[in-house]
């Protein structure tokens, strides 16, 4: 998984073995939430 920066307001991620395939936009807010949630241990993965 590729998370790419510089994007104002808009997250992208992509699958690294396929870097031509589509990206997944996701908003900057929601992003952060999800990884805060991930950090906190609240999620397995």
């Amino acid at each position: 998984m590729e998370v790419a920066d510089g994007f104002p307001g808009v997250v992208p991620v992509r699958d690294s073995k396929v870097p031509t395939g589509p990206a997944l936009a996701f908003e900057a807010g929601s992003w952060a939430a999800f990884i805060g949630e991930l950090k906190a241990g609240r999620h397995r993965v």
